[in-house]
């Protein structure tokens, strides 16, 4: 084997979404930066989550959709094309190949390590290429920790038995499976559930709690409920697996109750957990395996010198994409500035702190019908000792619905901070409210008062009427 050594200002463990964003931040603050990565450039978002999840999705809910419309309807009466569904799935995954990324990379001048990177002390990582050379790097700034999550496996007896999915398996899956049973009841279940019913499984969902999309309003969960049982789907709450055994290809399930199930395949879906086994906590004092906890400038606590960061899902702060880029567009300015000895702008909504992580995180639900949310629920509103009045609406009462499609249901939820007379948290669900949850996280990030709010005019007849509604509601 072959052996190097390397400095650079800035050293960045995972190449996702988050550890591309922030290297490309630290390169664009003039700082020399190398990214390290043993798998595909572009991370779990790009082959395994974001991009083919929705790709399955979007015709599941486009026939949805038509099938409200009238004219429309008798067109999209037959079964999704199934082949058609997965070669697109495979194309928006780039087919498992990420030459489009790498090329990226170049353009940025960030320099690649293909590898599995591993702290060995202070600002040190010691890299094993995949060909097996060893490469002993040096950060003269910083070095940022982005190697995101694993999904979570519940320790069910039989479990090693069975080869179950995970969320990874269940957006790359080259069939349908014939029955699949679904573990869990948040977004990945929900959405999951969702497509694979649509493309001709047999869905039964294994849920825990007595709801779907617990963190959620609770009447979020309650639609999505009834939009998957009216597909199909067999929900069935509060209920435990206790064991799992493959015989004869099949999966037998038992449950709690003494009930048993069989099905195909098996969708666990029941979390997620930080990939840090294996990054070398140890040798800086933290504890491998652990969530990585941060300072709102993403500063990994408990190591001295502030050379460390953690940014994207490993930090727990905010597990979306979305949310990771932020903090990675925040992160590397911020390595950046302290590389050059500028001030750090830390106060709340400062340019070098994230703010919205804690107060305006927004977040979309592909299912039938949708969910959009961001800021507070209700329940964290009151848990928070903030004086709240929540305001709902029926959307199916806003003027664009009845455009939208016949029989629309949704409702629409806006907390208001009495004592600020500002708009802390927004709930929609019901069909296309994915693209209300941008106009509700710029009222909730912006803190815009409720007066000032009253003066953006939503153009009529749309489903962003709703927020005239709101207001009106709220004045009554």
């Amino acid at each position: 084997m072959n052996e190097t050594t390397r400095t650079y200002d800035v050293i960045v463990i995972g190449a996702g979404p988050v550890g591309e964003n922030v290297a490309e931040r630290a390169r664009a603050a003039g700082l020399s930066t190398v990214i390290v990565e043993r798998e595909l450039l572009g991370g779990e978002c790009s082959f395994w989550a974001c991009d083919p999840s929705k790709a399955l999705l979007r015709p599941v809910v486009a026939r949805a959709d038509a099938h409200r419309v009238p004219g429309l309807r008798q067109a999209v009466t037959g079964p999704l094309d199934v082949a058609a569904v997965l070669a697109h799935r495979d194309k928006m995954s780039s087919y498992w190949k990420d030459e489009d990324q790498v090329d990226w990379l170049n353009s940025v001048s960030v320099d690649l390590i293909r590898g599995h990177g591993r702290l060995t002390g202070p600002k040190q990582v010691a890299v094993q290429t995949l060909e097996g050379d060893n490469i002993a790097l040096t950060a003269r700034h910083a070095v940022a920790i982005s190697t995101g999550t694993r999904a979570a496996l519940p320790p069910i007896p039989g479990l090693d038995t069975v080869r179950p999915w995970t969320s990874r398996e269940a957006t790359s899956a080259d069939k349908v499976p014939g029955r699949l049973a679904v573990v869990g009841g948040g977004v990945v279940a929900v959405e999951m559930a969702t497509a694979w019913q649509a493309l001709g499984s047999q869905v039964t969902m294994l849920v825990l709690e007595n709801g779907l999309l617990e963190r959620m309003e609770p009447f979020a969960g309650e639609l999505v409920t009834d939009g998957l049982r009216e597909a199909g789907v067999d929900i069935r709450f509060n209920t435990t697996v206790t064991s799992l055994a493959r015989e004869d290809g099949e999966v037998r399930i038992t449950l709690a109750d003494g009930g048993q199930l069989a099905a195909d395949e098996i969708l666990l879906a029941t979390g997620r957990a930080p990939q840090t086994r294996d990054v070398g906590l140890e040798t800086v004092g933290l504890t491998p395996g652990d969530w990585l906890t941060v300072d709102d400038t993403f500063r990994v606590t408990g190591v001295d010198g502030g050379w460390l960061y953690a940014v994207g899902d490993v930090n727990r702060r905010a597990l979306m994409t979305h949310q990771g880029k932020y903090q990675a567009r925040i992160a590397g300015t911020v390595i950046g500035a302290r590389a050059k000895g500028e001030p750090i702008d830390d106060a709340p909504w400062g340019a070098h702190v994230a703010t919205a992580d804690h107060a305006a995180v927004p977040q979309v639900v592909f299912t039938t019908p949708e969910v959009a949310s961001v800021g507070l629920t209700s329940r964290e509103a009151e848990q928070s000792g903030r004086r709240i009045e929540v305001v709902d609406y029926d959307l199916a009462r806003v003027a664009g619905a009845h455009q939208y499609g016949e029989d629309y249901r949704g409702r629409a939820r806006m907390l208001i901070d009495t004592d600020r007379n500002t708009v802390v948290g927004v709930t929609f669900a019901g069909p296309g409210v994915g693209e209300l949850v941008h106009s509700a996280t710029i009222a909730v990030a912006g803190e815009v008062p409720l007066d000032r709010l009253w003066h953006a005019v939503p153009a009529f007849p749309t489903l962003g009427e709703v927020w005239l509604r709101l207001l009106e509601t709220y004045r009554g």
